[in-house]
């Protein structure tokens, strides 16, 4: 028997993405359209300060009953999100405040009433006694002897320290070329279009919660609300209805869905709680906040000889459950070198808690901090010799014939040509023209600039890398569910979750892929516990390579049942029969894959003797040959115009080259980058939640916390290269966050370009027209000193 592939007629084709229909005609069901008979609306009282110890807590009169505080959630356990690396101290993050908030925005009381407007206005009649306590607002500030601290049982304000230790001695004296550059990052909010939210109500005859729940990853929220209610996981069903983008804002498990089951069983009706944008920006800024003190040392030509840097990242007050708090500055440490080659690298990585929203994994984790980091050090490499910056990457990049190579971090990077890549944004940029514009213009004020930016991404982490992590989840063999139904529709089960990335299109094309069942009787079930195989969920740009692999494997054990039972009606052996193109085909004969499906499920009396007693469905099972994750990787280029006048920065033009293996559907693959650089975007010119010396946020709506609209992201030009990875099931790999981790270093890169003859450099993100100024006018100053 075999399994014939459809003749390449699932992978990598530009399908029309399937859930885009309901969303078009507005028929999507969102937490905010869910309506349960007698639900309620929840409202939140939030610390309206930073740091202080709750004195007394007030209800007002008449209203008792629809008031509850950490006293009334009996039995209710913190959420934990700890870790077994060496030096993690652990914060546990009660559901509503006790003792102490640590944060503005920390929940302290919630508030049931008939309509959302009504819960609000009994929260502010909510009395609360403080007594305040100095906050600790900035990471290197909190690791100074005598900062306030914020858990003070630690002793000091370092969560974790992250070391790759190397002796540096020796080429810090002998270096022909050292350039340092201390550089930072601001906090940002995540801003998916739709909020948090979650409805939950009590099952009685099931005894069972049942949660709604605006998630990334139902089956982890199902385990660690199941510990934090005391509960089995079977009295517990999570449902991830449609989801309005989640970048990582919603790969947590939240104090507002464990208080909302609590209440619901309790009050005997559903409750709901949506997050309004205030809730969001005012208590949840929590990524990229990051801080990089970097040295470089290299050759006279500009070949690297070692990286020394020391890093801080603030992860704000506790640890997200359940990545935990260590996952940020640790993968700063491992991931800094990028795709270079040089053989010495020393790293510091400390994990800085503040009063502060605790962090959470952003689109790429990491990767734009130390891109933006390592990218700078690199152009400050090239002016230190006199070479083009992209002439210095060409030269130090890992070059296509070492590949497969282990990084000085031993990062298994898997297949790929970087500098072809970077050669081909070079060339579609045409940098010998940005410089002739400089050349004509270098007196004016709007000045042009060009800058680079190549990183790789690592996704679609197995059990070897996060097992060692020792956090509260660690991914094992990614199942799905293949399931003929019995008039020869397909079903595929899996337990990830697809909120913008197109899921119900792209594994449907991996389906008829092999099956060749046509893509419209394909049908992706996900986001129900109830419904789907275990999965951690969808992050790390995860889905394809092993949600993927996943369904292959099913529908190719399915894929044999249908062979015996196909060739059985058309009286061959099965050796002679294959399976492809919606059929069973043996020599000039063929029968439908429904008319299978009919037979099992109508006519069991004509079936072989020997047909599978599981039937037809199939759970299978994947985990790629070497589970260390795939690299994919990008070149970023910008050429911006800056106003010298007016601090403005204006995109040119922008290029990008990215390689993701294999493309399942490279229409969807140009979503994923046109929104990622998007997002970088906002991170590079405009995003940033500042706090003041009280640890109060300073960017509360979207009038003060800038994101980029339609008139800021330019038409971008999408480069695809496809070297398959050697690992997963068709050579594909994850790609959905690097869009946004290579615009902050390019634009950065392009903007000093711009203003370096003024003798102008800005290290710290996001590159404001306030900043820009500041900068220029200081320049101005020295110059006439």
């Amino acid at each position: 028997m075999a399994v014939h592939n459809g003749a390449g007629s699932g992978i990598g084709r530009a399908v029309p993405r399937k859930e885009d229909e309901r969303h078009l005609r507005g028929t999507g069901e969102f937490v905010g359209d869910i309506r349960l008979a007698g639900m309620r609306e929840l409202a939140f009282v939030r610390s309206p300060i930073a740091h202080g110890r709750i004195l007394s807590i007030t209800k007002p009169a008449g209203r008792e009953r629809q008031v509850f505080t950490a006293a009334d959630l009996d039995g209710v356990k913190p959420i934990l999100a700890a870790s077994r690396l060496p030096g993690f101290k652990v914060s546990a993050q009660p559901v509503l405040a006790t003792d102490k908030v640590r944060h503005v925005g920390e929940a302290i009381a919630v508030c049931v009433a008939a309509s959302r407007a009504e819960a609000e206005d009994i929260a502010a009649d909510v009395e609360i006694e403080f007594a305040e306590l100095p906050a600790v607002v900035d990471m290197l500030a909190a690791q100074q002897a005598g900062a306030p601290l914020v858990h003070e049982a630690w002793g000091d304000n370092v969560g974790l320290e992250t070391r790759v230790d190397a002796d540096l001695a020796a080429i810090r004296t002998s270096a022909p070329v050292v350039v340092r550059r201390t550089l930072r990052t601001a906090r940002q909010c995540m801003s998916p279009m739709e909020g948090r939210g979650v409805v939950a109500h009590w099952d009685r005859r099931l005894e069972q919660f049942v949660l709604y729940t605006a998630t990334q990853m139902p089956h982890i929220v199902r385990t660690g609300l199941a510990g934090c209610l005391g509960v089995t996981e079977e009295q517990v069903r999570v449902v991830a209805p449609d989801v309005g983008g989640g970048f990582g804002y919603k790969g947590l498990l939240l104090p507002e869905e464990v208080c909302a089951a609590v209440l619901a069983r309790h009050l005997g009706h559903p409750v709901r709680w949506v997050e309004d944008r205030r809730e969001q920006l005012a208590g949840n800024a929590n990524c990229r906040e990051h801080h990089y003190d970097i040295t470089a040392y290299a050759d006279r030509d500009g070949r690297l000889i070692a990286i020394d840097a020391e890093a801080t990242v603030d992860s704000g007050a506790y640890s997200i459950y359940p990545f935990s708090s260590c996952i940020e500055a640790a993968q700063v440490a491992s991931i800094l070198p990028g795709p270079y080659r040089f053989d010495a690298f020393r790293c510091i990585a400390h994990s800085s808690v503040t009063n502060k929203p605790g962090i959470v994994p952003y689109r790429g984790v990491a990767r734009a901090g130390v891109c933006y980091a390592i990218e700078t050090i690199i152009d400050a490499v090239a002016h230190a010799i006199g070479r083009e910056p992209y002439e210095v990457r060409l030269m130090n990049l890992v070059p296509p014939e070492a590949m497969p190579f282990d990084n000085i971090t031993n990062k298994h990077f898997d297949s790929g040509d970087y500098p072809e890549c970077l050669r081909r944004v070079v060339a579609a940029i045409d940098v010998p023209a940005v410089r002739r514009r400089q050349a004509e213009n270098c007196n004016g004020t709007r000045r042009v600039g060009v800058g680079f930016s190549i990183f790789c991404e690592q996704a679609a982490h197995g059990t070897s890398v996060y097992w060692g992590w020792g956090i509260p989840m660690v991914p094992g063999f990614e199942q799905a569910v293949a399931r003929l139904t019995p008039d020869g529709g397909l079903e595929l089960r899996v337990g990830v979750h697809s909120h913008g990335q197109g899921l119900e299109t792209t594994l449907a094309q991996v389906g008829h892929e092999v099956l060749g069942i046509s893509i419209e009787r394909i049908r992706v079930v996900h986001g129900d516990t109830a419904l789907t195989p275990y999965s951690t969920g969808t992050w790390g740009s995860r889905c394809m390579v092993m949600a993927g692999g996943a369904v292959a494997t099913a529908c190719r054990e399915l894929a044999q049942r249908i062979a015996r039972i196909g060739a059985h009606l058309l009286q061959v052996p099965v050796e002679q029969a294959s399976v492809g193109a919606g059929v069973v085909r043996a020599g000039s004969a063929s029968v439908d894959i429904a008319e299978v499906a009919r037979t099992w499920y109508l006519r069991p009396q004509e079936l072989p003797v020997d047909a599978a007693p599981g039937g037809l469905e199939v759970t299978g099972g994947y985990k790629a040959r070497r589970d260390t994750g795939t690299f994919s990787y990008a070149a970023h280029a910008a050429v911006v115009e800056v106003d010298t006048e007016m601090g403005d920065v204006r995109i040119l033009d922008y290029a990008v080259c990215e390689d993701g293996g294999v493309l399942i559907n490279p229409m969807i693959v140009d979503g994923q980058v046109i929104g990622g650089v998007a997002q970088g975007i906002g991170t590079a010119l405009y995003e940033e939640m500042p706090f003041d010396v009280n640890g109060q946020p300073l960017a509360t709506t979207l009038a003060d916390y800038l994101l980029p609209g339609a008139s800021e992201v330019p038409m971008l030009r999408i480069d695809h290269m496809e070297t398959p990875s050697p690992y997963t099931e068709f050579g594909q790999k994850g790609i959905g966050e690097g869009g946004a981790v290579g615009p902050p270093a390019a634009i950065a890169n392009a903007v000093n370009d711009a203003l370096r003859p003024l003798g102008v450099e800005i290290n710290q993100l996001p590159i404001t027209p306030h900043r820009i100024l500041e900068a220029v006018l200081a320049a101005q100053a020295k110059q006439a000193a």
